[in-house]
């Protein structure tokens, strides 16, 4: 719900400083990112994952040698294994995701956006059914409660990854992801699209790369 400004003050060299270059990045997402370079973590959002109306950007620097793999791990907010948030009270519903990102070299010239040209895949579903968010007393796994959870793959994040049979990412409206709290602080580059798994309410976790050149 805050606007916060992190730069990391020792820079993740990613190779030997000779060859690497500076990058700066800004991104939002509703709620949660982790965002990795060839496997290493660079920036982890501000806002714990718990959280709830976590909206907030984000901006930070790193080093890395072209071409280079960036990972992002995303999370929307959920109470448990439902999907759902605020249960029990008159608000429970299902959550929705998204997130927006760009890349500047060190001259500002733009290197990378979000956009379909991504590579994610969901390895949280939940509920499988909407009806869900009905219920009086809804429970992980049961009756319309049902979630899919599957392993993160080892290394995805890292070149060697054979991604081809990821999902292209999901291109989403503002209007579908209604961004908040820090998003309209960012002059976003207009090639910079909110990106999710295809369904914005379902889709709990997501796992997303891309090889920048």
């Amino acid at each position: 719900m805050r606007f916060s400004l992190v730069v990391l003050t020792s820079c993740l060299a990613l190779t030997s400083a000779a060859q690497a270059e500076t990058f700066s990045v800004d991104i939002w997402a509703d709620n949660w990112f982790s965002m990795s370079v060839n496997g290493q973590q660079v920036a982890e959002d501000s806002v714990p994952i718990t959280t709830e109306r976590s909206f907030n950007a984000e901006s930070f620097v790193f080093e890395a040698e072209r071409p280079f793999v960036i990972g992002l791990t995303l999370k929307d907010f959920k109470e448990n294994d439902t999907g759902l948030e605020y249960i029990g009270s008159r608000r429970q519903q299902m959550g929705d995701g998204g997130v927006i990102m760009q890349v500047h070299d060190a001259d500002g010239e733009l290197v990378s956006v979000s956009n379909s040209g991504w590579q994610c895949l969901v390895v949280h579903r939940a509920p499988l059914d909407a009806t869900c968010a009905e219920e009086s007393d809804p429970v992980a796994g049961e009756g319309a409660c049902k979630f899919e959870i599957s392993e993160e793959p080892e290394n995805w994040d890292t070149a060697e990854f054979d991604a081809t049979g990821w999902s292209a990412a999901t291109e989403h409206s503002a209007r579908e992801v209604s961004p908040k709290d820090g998003y309209d602080k960012i002059d976003w580059a207009p090639s910079a699209k909110l990106i999710w798994g295809p369904d914005l309410k379902t889709d709990n976790t997501v796992l997303c790369r891309l090889t920048v050149e």
